[in-house]
């Protein structure tokens, strides 16, 4: 999480602390000619955000729910680790209903469109599982450096035809295609339309960002 410094009443403002790389989505954009981020340091932040995300939702005694995971709210500091930030939508769960099924009721859906997840939007049930479905959109942003609107639509279109690694970021080279495709289908699934369709955080997301984590790191230092 991105570490809070300071406030200023007076202008409404909030301090944080300066990460030099700024965000995920200018970097994955190449904003002011940055360099194009190396496959294996995407799958390192993936896994650095699924766990950041997960610290959230163990959050003691009520889980948190981000509600606005978007590239744009990851921030990178100067060795690209990467930090949740704007946790202004973040709502805390009543424990009287924070398990498994966690929801809660809200009178209108909050956060950035296309990030959203689609039963949130439509019924007000706020549950982890709405952040599982940000994280997905972003996921497949991570590898694709494109635009999230209908995203998961054209991944998934792309694996049925096979013709998958057409959707990766041209600006990147030599991506182990099957890992890659474990990423995209693990993503895919943290997209799914229906919260109970989507996987859990801790006991399946985690773990397979970690292991891909660590497969690139592998190869990286080989």
């Amino acid at each position: 999480m991105v570490l809070l410094l300071g406030a200023c009443p007076e202008y409404g403002c909030l301090v944080y602390e300066y990460l030099e790389n700024g965000s995920l989505e200018d970097r994955l954009l190449m904003k002011n000619d940055s360099p194009p981020i190396p496959w294996w340091k995407r799958f390192e932040i993936a896994a650095e955000i699924a766990t950041a995300l997960l610290f959230l939702h163990q959050t003691k005694p009520e889980p948190i729910v981000h509600r606005d995971l978007k590239p744009a709210n990851i921030l990178l500091d100067k060795n690209f680790v990467s930090k949740i930030s704007d946790v202004g939508l973040a709502r805390l769960v009543p424990p009287s209903v924070a398990d498994s099924v966690t929801q809660y009721h809200l009178t209108a859906a909050a956060g950035t469109f296309c990030y959203i997840d689609p039963e949130y939007q439509q019924t007000g049930r706020l549950t982890k599982k709405s952040d599982i479905y940000s994280l997905g959109i972003m996921l497949l942003q991570i590898i694709t450096a494109k635009p999230p609107m209908g995203l998961a639509h054209h991944v998934k279109r792309a694996i049925e035809k096979e013709t998958f690694s057409e959707m990766l970021d041209i600006m990147i080279s030599d991506v182990p295609l099957e890992e890659a495709l474990a990423f995209a289908k693990l993503s895919l699934s943290c997209a799914e339309l229906s919260k109970k369709d989507r996987p859990d955080l801790a006991t399946v997301v985690v773990p397979e960002l970690n292991r891909l984590r660590d497969f690139g790191l592998t190869f990286q230092k080989n």
